[in-house]
């Protein structure tokens, strides 16, 4: 798998990421959970260090499932992920830090 430095900094990923949105929101129902980290640990098998996320996604519950697939994995691979969002008046914006 190639690999790409990110900007000025010392962090390198797979050329290749993963995008986890799809696994449990935004193209019908929520994928199997097992599967799904199975297909997760496959990337990583792979080659994949690069993966993709955000808290909007569920809410919350797709976190949680790339931060249980990868959590064998986490000095290996590097999680991107957006944040910032009003889940109780989405699509409002908060990233203010006294936000839970």
């Amino acid at each position: 798998m190639q690999k790409r430095k990110l900007g000025n900094s010392k962090l390198e990923v797979s050329a290749i990421g993963f995008g986890c949105m799809g696994m449990s929101f935004g193209y019908g129902p929520a994928a199997d959970r097992g599967e799904a980290i199975a297909l997760i640990r496959k990337a990583v098998g792979r080659g994949v260090t690069l993966f993709d996320t955000a808290e909007v996604y569920g809410p919350l519950t797709n976190e949680e499932l790339v931060g249980e697939a990868l959590a064998p994995f986490r000095d290996q691979v590097v999680i991107a992920t957006k944040f910032g969002f009003d889940l109780e008046a989405f699509p409002g914006l908060n990233s203010r830090p006294e936000r839970p």
